[in-house]
């Protein structure tokens, strides 16, 4: 299993003006467990070209303000695709419950096929 390749293919898969959160992705990875690993991946850069802002923490806060060229770069992207972020103490925030994307047993069956397909 390549982890890498599997990330960036559902990252990817994530619709815009919607949020996944680290862990939806690690899950759809077939890694429940990875969480911190998505962070790392996409911090570091290892998935390619990918919608990286659009990918939160589990309470809806953008943690990864430090892997964007600045710390409102997340915010902006996500704005500009619609979804509303809000500022509080703990930092910019996402509401999980209506902007979330809600991935449907579908599409994460047809992420593993696709991973089949590719031998990842």
């Amino acid at each position: 299993m390549d982890f890498y390749k599997r990330a960036s293919l559902a990252v990817r898969s994530v619709p815009k003006g919607r949020v996944a959160t680290y862990g939806q992705i690690a899950l759809l990875c077939g890694t429940p467990n990875y969480a911190r690993q998505v962070g790392h991946a996409l911090n570091g850069e290892r998935l390619g070209q990918v919608p990286a802002h659009r990918i939160v923490n589990s309470r809806g806060i953008l943690s990864g303000a430090a892997a964007f060229e600045t710390f409102d770069l997340q915010k902006r992207l996500l704005e500009a695709e619609g979804v509303e972020v809000v500022q509080t103490d703990r930092g910019f925030w996402v509401d999980l419950k209506k902007y979330r994307w809600e991935n449907t047993f579908e599409e994460a069956l047809g992420l593993k096929q696709e991973f089949d397909r590719l031998g990842i």
